[in-house]
């Protein structure tokens, strides 16, 4: 079986001394793994940053078997903040994410619109507000939506009371302070947790706790 396609890496792993197990999130084919053979060599592992964007050769036996990569660069993305603490921490909450709740193979292409919009965005000032909406759009596709319109300042959720931030109640804010960042982060945590965390016995991400504690 053999596929081509586009996609975002979510993670990498060695795989054995020349060779990676990766993560991907494609368009046409949703969330891949695979072995990448000399992918930790020298002419290659620059391609192997989180969140770059590449085109995947995708070969194997069969449709359930374990298959491989060959892969190139489309559009790195990563290493235009290597020296941003904040955003390579955006980029490596967001894919941990995506990595640890998107169903193997199942194709969501507004997902990937939303995420390939995120890191676009990223030299942005507002960057940390897209994030912050990227993340409470996959909650939403994801299967829990929340109409802002109707509510009032908080919600009750499996007993517990979320005050939700103001500027997702009014559309018109535009600038938000350290504080409201933190508590939007808190909320958007809240609802990860108790939707998809918890029930999946799943560990949030660390990446996720990092960029939260930057707005401390």
């Amino acid at each position: 079986m053999d596929w081509q396609d586009e996609g975002f890496l979510l993670s990498k792993n060695n795989f054995n001394e020349n060779s990676i197990i990766i993560e991907t999130f494609t368009f046409s084919h949703g969330r891949y793994s695979g072995i990448v053979y000399g992918g930790s060599s020298r002419k290659q592992k620059k391609y192997f940053q989180i969140g770059n964007k590449i085109f995947l050769n995708w070969k194997s036996k069969g449709q359930n078997k374990p298959g491989y990569f060959n892969v190139e660069l489309i559009k790195p993305i990563s290493p235009f903040f290597f020296d941003d603490k904040k955003r390579t921490s955006c980029i490596l909450s967001a894919s941990s994410i995506l990595k640890i709740l998107l169903p193997e193979r199942q194709i969501n292409k507004y997902i990937f619109d939303s995420f390939e919009f995120l890191l676009n965005n990223l030299h942005l000032e507002n960057w940390i507000q897209s994030y912050i909406k990227w993340e409470l759009s996959l909650i939403k596709e994801l299967g829990y939506e929340i109409n802002f319109s109707n509510l009032n300042k908080s919600i009750n959720f499996n007993g517990k009371v979320l005050p939700i931030p103001n500027f997702l109640l009014n559309k018109n804010i535009t600038t938000i302070n350290k504080n409201e960042i933190k508590q939007a982060l808190i909320f958007n945590k809240a609802l990860l947790t108790e939707n998809f965390i918890i029930p999946n016995k799943l560990k949030l991400p660390t990446f996720r706790n990092t960029l939260e504690n930057y707005f401390n």
